[in-house]
């Protein structure tokens, strides 16, 4: 097949002889076998986990058959069907009997409210009655009790809702109101149906399990803290198969492995962001600094007592012993082996996590970071693998943006750092070796960029908190001509652009861009003849093709530039509905984190880009790696963790993973995009510490290890300056200091202004440009011919890579 065959003649022709990749049996097993290494068992009191063979169970709660399997938005797939819980455990052929009546009485249920317009996971929890409950303790021996949560794009977990500008689908029932009929308290906690439900269980049962359907962190005290529970399995969103997956750890066949990438507090608000969370819509104040999960609970006085279940925690069927054999250093790196071995009668995986503690010195510390992590493979009783372990002394240097040693300089400071190896952030033992620094050492010298004009203060490591410089704010709206009326430019589509009317095999004399793919004309050449709307054109979206309904990028063809088109992600390829062309749904990144397993999410990325090229497209918009700052956030789902090393260790996988394939990985959404609510117009006011420590990290992370063809930059602003016209992140961070050879691409229908986003390095406005609006600034002389090249260039440099 010829270059950009697939792109520009859409033959969606199968990738293999035998038939389509896309939603596949192997894919599906892949996406089966993610889930089930992803979720984590909780709790598992007197072995009452796996099931016994044959043992009768009883289903309670509405997630037995309200499954969900993803969260809603752009991170939404189509698919044939899902596996529920109910299905999962019938599937096991006789491995344990149901009893019927009450999950016939929970479909039925389900059904009658799917039937008047509920999604799952946003239904309201069915008041059981004392006759089936009865029925079910006469029959069963255990309860599973299921409990299911969802959430999306556009709305945080709440019932706040922002209406500060135009709205071209005000007629809908928004996601936050109905979110305050079914959680009245919020969805991070029980609700009253819920705890009645719970109730009537713990009055008849002595063996009860938990299983957890949910996206991102909720209270689990109620499980902790409570001895009449003996076993609790976080499901996660597991995607299409999450049931299945469920059911086979459930059952044994196999043996749960993940880990938490997120710290479980009891109460919502023992997050520190969550009190400024929904303070404003205008503004988010990020006063808890670098202290973000872990690093704030396992630091700040008092926060400790405050944990359900921490950072880096998760059970197994059977038990591990490590012993940490030998520790060194060299000039530049730390390193260390650890001897692990199944000491249980079960196989089995098991999850090194190596953090450091750093002297706190005058830029203060979190007493927790982790440095480096490692899966075992699959581990026999009394197996043992030996795992090395290896990481960058710079990796545990500080930032200092105030110049208390150094301004704007990495900094090892002067003291003794040591090492702690184990299985959780508070399951470890300290290592055999320290690394002794008599002087402070400068890493890497920087230069102040994105510093924060509102913030007035950050939190210190004593739970204190230091007051920041303020200086004039920017006004992120400023524009030299008329700006449009916010929300007016929602949901427009590019125009169509068609060939010049001329003869048919006439190219008009114009050089094409197959021979620049051939080599035999320099991109330079190509790009001369280019006249000032074909480059303003190059650096908006263009109309769908075939299956694609999020737009594309090219589109030339009297040059024969190609129109290449994109997909959402990352839960799976997401095309038009209307295609009836269904895809493999694999599991919400925050499961997939918790496989602690980079080189299985790199699989899932290499299946999903076969299934993104077999449909003819070339960018697939995935992955979102932004950091879990508050549990209320809406997207959690979609990203990683609230580690930024976790979320860029899986992100740079699952990048080679989607490029390994000749297909474009879009890196969203950067950066500090933590809220969806008034996402496209809300100030994330952070330090530039934290920037560079957390919020950035993780994207660092992705560009050095996997350099990305296109990074997707967020909708909101960033002390001030909305992130697509921020030149600061995009063309002195991102390219300056990461070295990113890429494409930026904005997030769809940015309220940033066009003109504004080329100067600022972002090359192409989603889904559709401004022409008109761009030529306006170039004739005020406020953006260059110069300015139009630099941009339209990575463009067409991406289209190069697609083939």
């Amino acid at each position: 097949m010829n270059k950009w065959t697939r792109v520009k003649f859409q033959p969606n022709l199968p990738l293999k002889e035998s038939g389509r990749v896309t939603a596949s049996k192997e894919h599906i097993q892949l996406s089966k076998e993610a889930a089930r290494e992803g979720m984590v068992l909780l709790k598992n009191e007197n072995h009452l986990l796996p099931l016994a063979e044959g043992t009768r169970i009883a289903l309670f709660g509405k997630g037995s058959f309200d499954y969900v399997k993803g969260g809603g938005g752009s991170g939404d797939v189509m698919v044939s069907y899902v596996h529920n819980l109910y299905d999962g455990l019938k599937m096991q052929k006789n491995a344990v009997q149901i009893y019927e009546p009450l999950s016939a009485f929970y479909k039925a249920d389900i059904q009658h409210q799917y039937e008047k317009g509920a999604v799952p996971g946003m239904t309201v929890e069915p008041e059981l009655t004392a006759e089936l409950a009865d029925g079910a303790k006469a029959f069963a021996d255990v309860a599973l009790v299921v409990i299911s949560r969802f959430s999306g794009e556009g709305w945080d977990r709440s019932s706040v809702e922002c209406s500060n500008e135009f709205n071209p689908w005000d007629n809908e029932t928004t996601m936050p109101k109905i979110s305050a009929e079914v959680f009245p308290d919020g969805d991070f906690y029980l609700t009253a149906r819920e705890k009645a439900m719970l109730a009537m269980v713990k009055e008849r049962f002595e063996n009860i399990a938990v299983v957890l359907n949910i996206g991102g962190v909720i209270d689990l005290s109620w499980i902790k803290n409570d001895d009449q529970i003996g076993a609790a399995l976080l499901g996660w969103q597991g995607g299409m198969e999450g049931g299945l997956a469920m059911a086979e750890l459930l059952t044994g066949k196999d043996n749960p492995s993940g880990k938490l990438v997120d710290t479980f507090a009891a109460s919502a608000d023992d997050y520190p962001s969550t009190a400024n969370f929904h303070e404003s819509f205008d503004y988010v104040n990020y006063t808890e600094d670098i202290y973000v999960g872990y690093r704030y609970f396992e630091t700040i006085p008092g926060a400790q007592e405050k944990v359900v279940y921490p950072f880096g925690y998760g059970l197994s069927y059977t038990t591990f012993a490590l012993d940490t054999t030998a520790m060194w250093e060299t000039k530049d790196h730390i390193f260390a082996e650890i001897q692990v071995t199944n000491t249980g009668d079960m196989a089995g995986k098991e999850v090194v996590q190596l953090y450091f503690e750093a002297p706190q010195g005058l830029l203060k510390k979190p007493s927790r970071q982790l440095a480096t992590f490692a899966k075992t493979r699959l581990l026999q009783p009394g197996e043992t693998q030996l795992i090395r372990l290896s990481f960058a002394k710079a990796d545990m240097a500080s930032y200092d943006d105030l110049g208390k040693i150094q301004k704007s300089a990495y900094i090892l400071e002067k003291g003794t750092y040591k090492f702690f190896i184990g299985t959780s952030v508070r399951n470890t033992e300290e290592g055999i070796q320290t690394m002794e620094l008599s002087h402070n050492i400068i890493t890497r010298q920087l230069t102040a960029h994105m510093v924060p004009s509102s913030l007035k203060e950050r939190m210190l490591s004593d739970g204190t908190f230091e007051a920041l410089p303020q200086t004039q704010c920017n006004d992120m709206n400023q524009c030299v001509f008329e700006k449009m009326i916010p929300g007016t430019e929602e949901g427009i589509t590019p125009g169509i652009r068609g060939c010049a009317h001329g003869a048919l095999f006439d190219n008009y004399g114009k050089k094409q861009f197959i021979d620049v793919a051939e080599g035999k004309l320099s991109l330079d050449d190509f790009m001369e003849q280019l006249s000032d709307d074909d480059l303003i054109h190059l650096l908006g979206g263009q109309p769908n093709m075939g299956v694609a309904n999020t737009f594309g990028f090219g589109n030339l063809p009297d040059y024969g530039v190609p129109s290449i088109m994109t997909a959402d992600g990352p839960a799976g390829l997401r095309i038009s509905g209307d295609c009836v062309i269904n895809t493999t749904a694999w599991p919400c990144a925050t499961l997939l984190a918790c496989t602690w397993n980079p080189t299985l999410v790199q699989q899932v990325g290499q299946a999903g880009a076969k299934e993104v090229k077999e449909n003819n497209i070339a960018v697939w918009l995935t992955p979102a790696v932004n950091i879990h700052r508050n549990p209320l956030c809406g997207r959690n789902f979609e990203y990683y963790s609230e580690d930024p090393l976790i979320a860029g260790k899986m992100g740079a996988a699952m990048v080679k993973g989607i490029q390994s394939q000749h297909i474009g990985a879009s890196v969203k959404h950067f950066a500090a995009n933590n809220k969806e609510t008034n996402r496209k117009h809300c100030d994330s006011r952070v330090s530039e510490r934290a920037l560079r420590e957390i919020y950035l990290k993780g994207f660092e992370i992705i560009v050095k290890e996997s350099q990305p063809w296109t990074i997707m930059s967020s909708y909101n602003a960033i002390n001030g300056h909305r992130a697509s016209e921020n030149h600061e992140l995009l063309e002195d961070i991102l390219r300056g200091e990461w070295g990113f050879e890429g494409m930026v691409t904005t997030d769809w229908w940015t309220r940033g202004e066009h003109y504004k986003e080329i100067k600022a390095g972002n090359d192409v406005k989603m889904g559709t440009g401004f022409p008109e609006r761009v030529k306006k600034a170039m004739e005020m002389g406020q953006l260059g011919r110069a300015e139009l090249k630099h941009c339209a260039r990575r463009v067409l440099e991406l289209i190069l890579k697609i083939d």
